[in-house]
């Protein structure tokens, strides 16, 4: 059998580690023996991690098509439809002597909306062969990503209907996998056994050599040109939805001393107005933060376990994520982690047994740190047009925000206010905004101390994990889930009411961030 794999692209990220890790495992447990293995993608990796791919799957050949159109199609400069034509022509060569008996696709985040034209050909393509289909969702373009929709119309997805109809195509060889709980929970109502709840698989590996770890902190300090200042390290892409400017806020106010250090760099061009306004707002203030730092070609360059075995203290302040891989890396690490608790992966943590004594909900912020009036009109004005955008099902059901729910000035939280005002918070004078702050953040005196006497707390990995977590149980839940009875995928179902129970779920007002409502800084 054939393992297709299918991603817009194979840059360094949380799904590439999750293809990295998981193929092994799949290819060991296939129900029946798979000989080939193909990378589908609008864009090839680096070298070095395509030949430790291929040095996991122990001499299972690996092919890798590259076809640009398969990209995001922000990035493309085709007509719509040539990328389609292109799409479908490739397609059609990759499965020309396909079908049930000898094929596997497994594609990822199809329902992002990045590139929705290859997720319609390629549910049409697998469909019209009776190709087996693992649509395996990581995040969904209607989950605060609603400034995508001007895209998506401009390349033919006109309405949410037809929206719902190329995320949920009606063919009976499609199953739905969910990296989350809350998310499974949606897709089961709807699509029973078609519905697969697959958490990200992640295992304590061998820690690094210390020669490795000593290589890397001397490899930080030539990057970062300081004499043994220690790092906290925020493992991530530079994206908006990881909320950055937090983790920088948390790093000075915690350990002053330190520098964050943030691995990834800018993943579209969507992103630049927030890179290039953070990075510009560091070398004014002259702030201890250096992004990007893994970004250079560098045949010598640690890889993400070595900066965190090199690392004082791991931070993950996201405002959305579908799985949080930095919780787990940073517990397999043995390094301590200071993170938010998000509500639709908490439970998850939970259930696989693990503590984080650093977690916290949010930062409060009083109005005295930054222009509250300006902000809020700030946010009135960027809301406004967020939500002119959407189609009138979902603006009907969009709340207000916190910010603009009340008149009078007082605490918000950090992660609910715009870059702009957080940039605001972070020029105050460092005791100023910790006077200010602190007692609205009691908890914050505690984890302070304990940065500075050198005992931030480590999350120890649970027995219990393995069960949820190893690449054995991720097989065998992803095999079972495709050895269910045919006609129990057979189950009728309206795309467009699933989708409505997902935006109406996403639309809650704690789902709202102004970071994420323009890719405008």
């Amino acid at each position: 059998m054939r393992l297709v794999i299918v991603h817009y692209h194979l840059r360094p990220g949380g799904i590439r580690r999750v293809i990295e890790l998981a193929t092994p495992h799949l290819v060991r447990a296939a129900l029946r023996p798979i000989t080939r293995v193909v990378l589908a993608t609008g864009q090839r990796a680096d070298q070095q991690w395509h030949d430790h791919f291929i040095h996991q799957l122990s001499g299972i050949p690996v092919e890798v098509l590259v076809e640009p159109s398969f990209n995001y199609l922000s990035e493309q400069r085709r007509s719509p439809e040539c990328i389609k034509t292109r799409i479908h022509l490739t397609l059609r060569q990759l499965f020309s002597d396909s079908d049930r008996s000898d094929t596997l696709v497994w594609a990822h985040n199809l329902a992002v909306g990045r590139n929705l034209l290859l997720t319609r050909e390629l549910a049409g393509a697998c469909a019209a062969r009776g190709i087996p289909l693992v649509a395996h969702h990581h995040d969904w373009w209607f989950d605060n990503r609603w400034v995508r929709w001007p895209e998506m119309r401009r390349f033919g997805v006109r309405t949410l209907a037809d929206a719902a109809q190329t995320v949920f195509p009606q063919q009976n060889n499609v199953l739905h996998a969910a990296i989350n709980h809350a998310d499974a929970a949606i897709l089961a109502r709807h699509f029973g056994q078609r519905t697969l709840w697959i958490p990200n698989l992640s295992e304590p590996a061998p820690l690094p050599s210390r020669a490795r770890v000593r290589a890397a902190r001397r490899w930080l300090r030539g990057k970062l040109a300081h004499d043994g200042a220690p790092v906290w390290l925020l493992p991530c892409r530079m994206l908006r939805r990881k909320n950055v400017a937090e983790a920088l806020l948390l790093t000075r106010w915690l350990r002053p001393e330190a520098w964050l250090v943030v691995t990834g760099a800018v993943s579209s061009a969507d992103e630049s107005p927030y890179f290039n306004t953070l990075e510009r707002a560091a070398a004014v203030h002259h702030w201890r933060l250096r992004l990007g730092v893994l970004a250079d070609d560098e045949s010598r360059k640690p890889n993400v376990s070595e900066l965190l075995a090199a690392s004082e203290a791991v931070l993950l302040t996201s405002i959305q994520e579908g799985f949080g891989l930095p919780y787990l890396e940073a517990a397999a690490a043995r390094r301590p982690l200071i993170a938010r608790r998000l509500p639709n992966i908490a439970p998850d943590l939970d259930r696989f047994g693990f503590c984080f004594p650093q977690a916290y909900d949010e930062i409060l912020i009083p109005p005295l740190v930054f222009d509250w009036r300006a902000e809020r009109v700030r946010q009135q004005r960027r809301f406004n047009h967020w939500r002119a955008a959407m189609p009138a099902f979902a603006r009907s059901l969009v709340p207000q925000p916190p910010i603009l729910a009340t008149k009078l000035p007082g605490a918000v939280p950090f992660s609910r206010l715009t870059l702009t005002a957080q940039l605001e918070v972070l020029a105050n004078p460092l005791r100023q905004t910790w006077a200010a702050c602190a007692p609205l953040n009691p908890f914050l005196e505690t984890w302070r101390q304990r940065a500075s006497d050198g005992e931030l707390r480590v999350t120890t990995w649970p027995r219990s994990a393995k069960r949820w977590l190893s690449g054995e149980a991720y097989a065998r839940r992803f095999f079972t889930a495709l050895a269910a009875k045919p006609e129990s995928w057979k189950s009728p179902f309206s795309p467009l009411r699933v989708q409505s129970d997902f935006i109406a779920s996403k639309l809650d007002v704690r789902n709202l961030y102004p970071l994420l409502w323009s890719k405008h800084a």
